[in-house]
């Protein structure tokens, strides 16, 4: 027997092997924690290390974000005593605009150094990249295609599909990455839209809406729901939307995009209820569809859904022997979080180590909206049908304090406890930086702490986290 070392893998039949197609999330975490376990990875990824998410996803939206919350609060700076141009000038109005040429330029730069960070650890982990397009080969190995027409067969004892999801397209509107965009295309502009249409009220939709609108854009978006984010808590819902009301978002609901044209000089939407908005641009926020076309699945007998996502259980396992799965093309939940976790649930599983099987339900999300909205746990949906018996106490930001001192108008937290236990069940936090105030509610339900426990625990004063343990303190009462 060979002797053990710190390459060994732990387990006598965990795979020495491990091929993974797509480098996005689920990819390269799934990889540098295999190569951490010992074995030999290989990913074959033909756009890019960090796939879409990094590329043209996450990293570029949530970086377009941060410019126009920065632009917010530039022009919500005179409500502080900040004063811009001549001592006698009294109209206290702020010069500030967005330099398309140079937010894109930056945005780009940022997701392509981000890459190459991801690329370089993986290779100091001592993966293999290879750049090419990938495909299975039974029984688990995968033959890469380099761009110079090459081809090299991959052989491993488990692989793991990773490869993502692309923006779905109409075939009335389809886009031609000038006047008619996806989300993937929007980073090409060199000068503010005169009048963004966006077509969706999703998560993307409303983000690139709320974005645009803050970078001076006018903005009409096209929601096929009675209100915009419909998959989202409703009292945040109605937040959102009177902060799109308030900073001009034009909002068409209960219609949908029939056709999209290009015009001289924009665009035309045609909507379901007859009418036609015109603007200078229109961007496509109708969902994604999984990469999963023509990567040899069916010959490898993995199964998909009807959508074309593959099926997965909660520990990332396929319908076929030692093929795992994570990600957007799994057809949970399209997050960059949980594509990793999926990636990293699959390699532990596959190295016989003991997993924790993934929970939807401990994910913590976040909408980069103005105000953000961040959830985890049970929904308010789900108390309201009673699928969950919970107490709820909902506290607007208002009478917070560090709130009056940064000029947040807009806001709350909504924490559930389960009736009769009083465990931290579900919360919700409408606020700037939500996606950084859900941490510890997050991890309240993931460990089922008590809520008076969060109550008990120290907050700084003043702090927007105040309000974390105020509401908490308010269901005590209910025990």
């Amino acid at each position: 027997m060979a002797p053990v070392t710190s390459e060994t893998p732990k387990s006598l039949f965990a795979p020495a092997r491990v091929a993974i197609l797509g480098g996005g999330p689920g990819g390269y975490e799934a990889a540098l924690v295999a190569a951490h376990a010992g074995a030999e990875v290989t990913i074959v990824e033909e756009k890019g290390v960090g796939g879409s998410a990094v590329l043209t996803d996450v990293v570029p939206s949530k970086t377009l974000i941060a410019t126009a919350d920065a632009m917010r609060r530039v022009n919500a700076s005179t409500a502080f005593g900040v004063r811009f141009g001549q001592d006698d000038d009294d109209s206290h109005t702020t010069d500030a605009w967005a330099d398309f040429s140079t937010v894109n330029e930056r945005l780009l730069e940022l997701a392509h150094t981000q890459s190459e960070d991801i690329r370089e650890s993986l290779e100091a982990a001592g993966v293999t990249v290879i750049d090419g397009r990938g495909r299975l080969k039974p029984p688990h190995s995968i033959e890469a295609t380099r761009a110079d027409g090459s081809v090299e067969l991959i052989k491993a004892d488990a692989v793991i599909v990773a490869t993502g999801a692309h923006p779905r397209e109409l075939p009335t509107a389809v886009p031609d990455g000038e006047r008619i965009l996806n989300w993937t295309q929007a980073y090409s502009l060199t000068e503010p839209p005169e009048h963004m249409i966006v077509v969706g009220s999703g998560v993307t939709g409303a983000e690139f809406a709320s974005a645009y609108c803050r970078l001076g854009t006018e903005v009409t978006l096209v929601s096929s729901r009675e209100r915009v984010l419909p998959g989202e808590d409703p009292d945040a819902a109605r937040v959102l939307e009177n902060s799109f009301a308030r900073v001009g978002v034009n909002v068409a609901s209960k219609t949908r995009a029939e056709k999209v044209e290009r015009t001289a000089d924009g665009v035309a939407v045609t909507l379901s209820d007859g009418r036609v908005i015109e603007g200078s641009h229109c961007l496509m926020a109708v969902g994604g569809v999984p990469n999963t076309a023509d990567v040899g699945l069916e010959e490898c007998g993995v199964q998909t859904t009807d959508s074309g996502h593959i099926m997965v259980d909660t520990v990332s396992r396929t319908t076929a022997t030692n093929i795992y799965a994570a990600g957007d093309c799994t057809g949970q939940m399209p997050l960059a979080s949980v594509a990793a976790m999926q990636g990293r649930v699959a390699v532990s599983h596959m190295q016989g180590d003991a997993v924790k099987p993934l929970k939807l339900h401990q994910v913590a999300s976040n909408v980069f909206t103005s105000p953000e909205i961040a959830t985890v746990g049970v929904s308010q949906a789900q108390v309201d049908s009673g699928a969950y018996q919970a107490d709820v106490v909902k506290l607007d930001l208002s009478t917070n304090p560090r709130a009056k001192m940064t000029n947040i108008h807009d806001g709350f937290v909504k924490i559930f406890a389960r009736k009769g236990s009083g465990t931290t069940i579900g919360a919700v936090v409408v606020a700037p930086r939500a996606s950084e105030l859900i941490f510890p509610l997050a991890l309240a339900v993931t460990q089922k702490i008590h809520v008076d426990d969060v109550a008990s625990t120290f907050t700084v004063y003043p702090s927007l986290t105040g309000s974390l343990s105020e509401a908490a303190r308010r269901l005590h009462v209910h025990q």
